[in-house]
């Protein structure tokens, strides 16, 4: 886990450097009353001001005195981490930012520093900025450390994470904060969780199945489902070679729920928590999986294969069905599951479907408060008539390739017991391009808009 304290200090020294970050009227503002010498290096250098830019304010023996910097949406993250990517090694400090905004200033400068080293040393060193007074460090410390969580799985390739590595990382994080995790596998795993093994059964690796929980059995139960396809081939629906490429990202779901889980479990939120993930590689053998087979799923439905491919919705059916045996207070699915949610919304954006009005309420005004991006789509009940099966219950795709997302997250409702309170993200778990604060790979969709939503509902005492 990256150590997010190298990216902060407590204080400031004789070499920090301020921040004046302002708005375009403030910022002019500042330049009126600003020194000959620095209006001048303004106007020579053609600065004027403009949302989300920056100069560097000079001393008179050639330093750096001040970064002048501009903000659009003060509450954005964003503006400090494209400081934070441009500007060099040193120690800055925030001045001017009133204390609304000062967390999610902190928030984008420890996103910006961000990189995955596994395989090879930093680019970079890391920016340090104090930090901001009033800030609550541990909140902005374990979202960043949540985040990263998830970015570091995702990019980590199928070689190296596996089911049983996905499941290892589920039980490392169990062991940090004291919660228990078992790991079904085997002929067990095959009895309890069918269509989880089916999908898994024709890898090296063997599938296994997590259940992790955490927190006082008083408390109101939340449970956390995740997909984990650490590599997706297609199956015997064989992907084409480029579809493959973005394949080890097919355990986003995973990831998420995992960083979600210690989001919560940092803060101690008055819940208790339960995660489950079924970690599976769906890969291609003489015992894969066919097209037109029937699988008996741990509901006790049938559902026909329509297409090896749309694995994601098998392995989780079983998990929503277990999650449902306890009904939980709240149900939260995270699943790279469709391309179609990434044709309706691109790929920054998480697709939302859930059964509840209140609870997608408050997922949207929790996504605009910390300007992490989602939107609901329908869970459109004509659209069931797509999943209709003429030898099973159901068929696992539907039988138009319009409305995708919908009728994958339909088939999910088909395991989600009526009244259940639940809310399904299908999510890209991926930055397709660089940018400030989300450099390409791995990236947490939806994560801290769902804690923000947790956080409101249930307060620490």
């Amino acid at each position: 886990m990256v150590e997010i304290s190298k990216f902060f200090a407590k204080r400031a020294h004789k070499a920090t450097v301020p921040i004046h970050l302002l708005s375009k009227k403030e910022a002019r503002a500042h330049l009126d009353k600003a020194s000959a010498l620095h209006r001048g290096w303004a106007k020579t250098h053609g600065f004027s001001a403009k949302p989300d830019t920056h100069i560097a304010l000079p001393a008179r023996d050639g330093s750096v005195q001040a970064i002048l910097a501009v903000h659009g949406d003060s509450a954005s993250p964003w503006t400090t981490a494209r400081l934070a990517t441009v500007l060099p090694k040193g120690r800055y400090e925030l001045q001017g930012l009133s204390e609304a905004h000062r967390e999610a200033a902190a928030l984008g400068w420890g996103l910006a520093q961000y990189e995955f080293d596994r395989y090879r040393k930093r680019a970079r060193a890391p920016r340090q900025l104090v930090w901001p007074e009033g800030v609550d460090q541990a909140h902005v410390t374990r979202l960043l450390e949540a985040t990263f969580l998830v970015r570091d799985l995702v990019n980590t390739p199928a070689n190296d994470l596996g089911p049983a590595e996905l499941a290892q990382a589920a039980v490392d994080l169990a062991e940090r904060f004291g919660a228990s995790a078992t790991v079904t596998e085997g002929a067990t795993l095959e009895k309890e969780y069918p269509t989880v093994h089916a999908v898994g059964r024709a890898a090296t690796e063997q599938p296994r199945y997590v259940d992790l929980r955490w927190g006082d059995a008083a408390h109101p139960m939340v449970t956390l489902v995740g997909k984990g396809v650490c590599f997706d081939s297609g199956g015997l629906n064989l992907k084409p070679g480029n579809s493959m490429l973005f394949m080890k990202k097919d355990m986003g779901g995973a990831a998420h729920v995992l960083g979600l889980a210690l989001a919560i479990m940092d803060a101690r939120l008055p819940v208790r928590l339960r995660v489950l993930v079924p970690a599976v590689e769906n890969a291609v053998s003489g015992n894969a999986f066919r097209p037109l087979d029937v699988l008996t799923t741990r509901k006790g439905l049938t559902v026909e294969v329509g297409n090896t491919d749309a694995e994601g919705r098998l392995i989780l059916c079983d998990a929503l069905a277990d999650a449902c045996d306890e009904s939980p207070e709240l149900l939260i699915d995270f699943a790279t599951l469709t391309g179609a949610a990434r044709v309706a919304l691109g790929t920054e954006i998480a697709a939302m479907f859930s059964n509840d009005d209140d609870l997608a309420a408050d997922l949207s005004a929790a996504s605009a408060r910390t300007g992490d991006a989602l939107w609901r789509l329908p869970l459109a009940d004509d659209y069931d008539r797509y999943l209709k099966s003429h030898v099973a219950d159901l068929s696992n795709i539907g039988s138009t390739s319009y409305g995708g997302a919908i009728t994958a997250a339909l088939f999910l409702r088909r395991f989600v017991t009526r009244g259940q309170k639940w809310v399904h993200f299908d999510v890209m778990a991926y930055n397709n391009d660089n940018r400030p604060g989300r450099p390409r790979g791995g990236e947490a969709m939806g994560l801290r808009a769902v804690y923000a939503m947790l956080e409101a509902r249930y307060p620490r005492a």
